[in-house]
């Protein structure tokens, strides 16, 4: 365009300056800002606020401000978006005391805050788990005549579910019913996924049915969630039915979606049909990994089949796939829970010998196994190794060792301080 001479507007130079923004070259953009005057073409509000918008995602309040008074030097006025994105930079940046400062200022150039400006200050209490102030903000934005958004409950529903506060959450809920604003997307897919993880089943499908009856779309992590909840309650045959719903809706079950399915399976005694699902993974180039194959191993020794167990774990090797400490912890659980110490141990040494240490329940399962059959010198030895390792014994760990001493009186009477 230079090059042949045609006039370029004010709307060409604030498309190059968005481009600069965002793959975050703010030092471009703002020479761009000075080049386009040099060429006779003024840049105008939407120059600045993009520029603005820019260093407030980048963390860097200064330069947020300094571009703001330049602006305002230039006879700019800033409008609701520029002081939003000023706002919402310093909050990321830690400094929310010196938000009513430019609260005051917004207001000195005739603007009012908006639900924008108020989802910012709610969002960064939420993330730092002040919910007590997050509320404050929300009543706030009522009592000056703003109704909060979709956005503005969002925030809120999602964080009572992180604190565990579910009755509260039922209540927004029902305010937002109240003050008739329409749950959207995401509102649903926070309610369900909320109520899958709290283990609601009947309330997450309620929303879920809801949500459906309204044309919105749930995620991938939403079925998830709901095969999660479903394997809790031992209702397989619904989980593997909504796996169908979801792939006649075009929707293909990624890794996390067929774990959660194996895990459903294995923890309810059907692992045969984990394994048939292990197949239908293959079929559609899904990778299994080492959550596949724990998952597996661990229903196998549920079962009590410790050696089939152990041959996955070779087979995982073999595919590449390098195991974890829970893999380990596993089958060092399955044998001692069968009673096959010395197998245990072996499992152990291979368990150190691939670079993982012992945990808290690779020593309890140990003890455990030992105690079983009244080998209660070596449990107590063990014992002293795991707290000479920096691992505090929990209740399971002395029950364990209570029952193979079988005297328990001497057991609480000893003067060894482990």
């Amino acid at each position: 365009m230079f090059r042949l001479k045609v006039n370029s507007t004010v709307c060409t130079f604030n498309i190059m300056i968005n481009v600069l923004c965002r793959e975050g070259k703010l030092k471009k953009a703002k020479e761009f800002i000075e080049h386009m005057q040099c060429l006779g073409v003024k840049p105008n509000l939407i120059s600045y606020n993009t520029v603005i918008h820019g260093y407030c995602l980048k963390g860097d309040f200064e330069g947020a401000n300094t571009i703001f008074e330049t602006m305002i030097k230039k006879g700019i006025e800033p409008d609701s978006y520029t002081f939003n994105s000023l706002i919402r930079g310093m909050v990321k940046e830690g400094r929310e005391k010196e938000v009513s400062s430019l609260l005051e200022k917004m207001n000195s150039f005739g603007l009012i805050p908006t639900a924008v400006t108020y989802n910012n200050l709610i969002d960064s209490c939420c993330n730092r788990g002040d919910l007590d102030k997050a509320f404050f903000y929300r009543d706030e934005m009522v009592k000056i005549g703003i109704v909060p958004s979709a956005a503005t409950y969002n925030l809120l529903i999602h964080a009572l579910f992180l604190d565990g506060r579910m009755a509260e959450t039922d209540d927004l809920v029902k305010d937002m019913s109240e003050k008739r604003v329409l749950p959207d997307g995401i509102t649903y897919n926070i309610l369900i996924n909320g109520y899958c993880r709290a283990g609601n089943a009947k309330k997450a499908f309620k929303f879920y049915d809801e949500m459906l009856s309204r044309g919105l779309q749930p995620t991938i992590v939403t079925y998830t969630s709901l095969i999660k909840v479903l394997g809790k309650r031992n209702r397989m045959k619904e989980a593997d039915d909504l796996v169908v719903e979801i792939l006649r809706k075009g929707i293909f079950p990624d890794l996390i979606m067929f774990n959660a399915l194996i895990d459903g399976h294995c923890a309810n005694g059907n692992v045969e049909r984990a394994f048939d699902i292990l197949k239908e993974m293959n079929k559609m180039n899904v990778q299994p990994d080492e959550v596949t194959y724990n998952t597996l191993m661990l229903g196998y020794c549920k079962e009590g089949k410790i050696e089939e167990a152990c041959n996955l774990l070779e087979e995982m090797k073999g595919i590449g796939i390098k195991p974890d400490h829970i893999s380990y912890n596993t089958l060092i659980s399955g044998y001692s829970r069968r009673g096959d110490m010395d197998d245990a141990f072996r499992v152990r040494d291979d368990m150190l010998s691939a670079g993982f240490n012992p945990t808290l329940l690779t020593y309890n399962a140990l003890i455990q196994g030992l105690c079983k059959k009244q080998e209660g010198v070596l449990a107590e030895e063990l014992l002293k190794e795991m707290v000479s390792k920096g691992i505090t014994p929990d209740d399971s760990t002395y029950l364990s060792l209570i029952e193979g001493i079988g005297d328990v009186d001497s057991f609480l009477g000893r003067k060894d301080p482990s």
